[in-house]
């Protein structure tokens, strides 16, 4: 049996992006061994996100740095990178970044294991005439990243919405659902692992089935997993406010444990007009689509993000947008200052707004949630509530951090927990005894 190949791996950006790369490395076919740092590696593996400036930034930063680390190290560990940014810029890259061994495509995710490997024993890649086959088959089992208790699962790539401010089409392609007897198996799989919260993520998940001419395709999937056994916590990131019709909202509410009354709902903005020149899909008003949610869910637990500084955002429909975040409170929100990204439709908009007044705006939205969310998280204080274990808090030995079932993992607040019985991996029943703006405190029972 081959050695595993000892590999460094950054992931950056969404969780999608991350199931690309566990599954990538999974397939490798000798395996892979990860290891903490790139000087003790044989293969540096960069996945990278370049849905905004900022990200294309870091990603550019993070190549760079990291091929200065290993530049001098005998024997040079391969670099590869892979993901969005070489999708999105392609032989710009390539000229502008040599010190690249190995560049992979999205689109080219079931030949990258076979080519990493090749890469490593200093092989060059067949020729697609020569029938490049994909390397990581037959494949081993996905890679596990994130922490013991909960795992993604990628059920589509891609997106047919054509939002003005938007790449993904552009980079990921259009709608790409996966065979739902395929999902549930890597489900299955990964409860037997011992994963005991899935978490479901595409663009819009919302859309699944529909390029596969099947109705009802979330629900239908969701139905199916619901009855897996080992599963605690099932949650749905994503969920596109045109895709929340009276019939999916009654479906949420009816369907109970395991799946969490938390609904990730991207409104983008609040203002009709700013809407329509996002070029979202056609839904119902955001009040309305939280008034259908709430009455199917009562207790259900919301999150959204919005864009401030969106061309054609005056001050008064930015008023309208605080004023909607105000009445509504929402348990989470993320809040972002449009970036003009080059290709899209939102760059030749009238109306522009300066990108400080953006920030300022953004600020101005996250000082109005920072109350709500404080005002909400401590009617929870004195309640007792099952919390997922993550990892040990890095700084103090004994406490932990943890999520509740309303709390996402990567892009919501935490709950920090101690007492007997606390463990990564685990679930644990604890009582809350503090709340701050965005996170808990909690003690385990005994």
């Amino acid at each position: 049996m081959k050695r595993p190949i000892k590999v460094h791996c950054v992931s950056l950006g969404c969780p999608k992006n991350r199931v690309d790369v566990e599954t990538m490395l999974g397939c490798v076919p000798e395996g892979v061994a990860i290891v903490a740092e790139p000087g003790l590696a044989e293969l540096v593996v960069i996945n990278t996100c370049s849905f905004i400036a900022p990200a294309v930034e870091e990603s550019v930063r993070v190549i760079v740095e990291t091929a200065e680390a290993i530049r001098d190290l005998s024997p040079r560990p391969r670099l590869a990178v892979t993901g969005c940014l070489p999708a999105r810029y392609g032989e710009e890259l390539r000229r502008e970044l040599p010190e690249v061994d190995l560049w992979g495509l999205p689109s080219e995710l079931d030949l990258l294991p076979g080519r990493l490997s090749r890469a490593v024993r200093g092989q060059a890649a067949p020729s697609r005439q020569g029938g490049e086959k994909a390397g990581g088959q037959p494949c081993g089992e996905r890679l596990i990243s994130t922490p013991p208790g909960y795992a993604y699962v990628k059920i589509a790539d891609g997106c047919n919405h054509a939002c003005a401010y938007c790449t993904i089409p552009s980079i990921r392609g259009r709608l790409n659902s996966r065979p739902a007897g395929d999902i549930v198996a890597e489900a299955r799989g990964l409860l037997a692992r011992g994963v005991s919260e899935l978490v479901l993520v595409a663009q819009d998940l919302t859309a699944y089935g529909r390029d596969l001419g099947v109705k009802n395709g979330l629900q239908r999937l969701v139905e199916q997993l619901l009855g897996l056994s080992g599963l605690a916590w099932l949650r749905l990131l994503y969920l596109y406010p045109s895709g929340l019709d009276e019939g999916f909202a009654r479906f949420l509410a009816s369907a109970g444990p395991p799946l969490l009354p938390s609904f990730d709902i991207p409104f983008q903005h609040a203002h009709p007009d700013v809407l329509t020149a996002m070029g979202r899909p056609r839904s119902a008003p955001p009040e309305a689509i939280l008034e259908r949610v709430r009455r199917h869910s009562p207790e259900a637990a919301i999150r959204t993000t919005f864009i401030t500084g969106f061309p054609g955002e005056t001050p008064r429909r930015f008023q309208a947008l605080c004023d909607f975040v105000a009445a509504s409170r929402m348990y989470h929100v993320g809040v972002f200052p449009f970036s003009p990204e080059a290709g899209t439709r939102a760059v030749t908009l009238p109306g522009k707004v300066s990108h400080r007044e953006a920030l300022r705006r953004r600020e101005t939205l996250m000082a109005i949630q920072a109350e709500i969310s404080a005002g909400i998280l401590s009617g929870y204080v004195g309640r007792t509530m099952r919390v997922m274990v993550d990892a040990p808090h890095p700084e103090w030995p004994g406490l932990f951090v943890g999520r509740t079932w309303f709390q996402a993992p990567e892009v919501d607040g935490v709950t920090y927990v101690s007492g007997p019985g606390v463990e990564t991996g685990r679930m644990v029943s604890a009582e809350i005894v503090e709340s701050k703006d965005y996170d808990l405190v909690a003690l385990a029972e005994g």
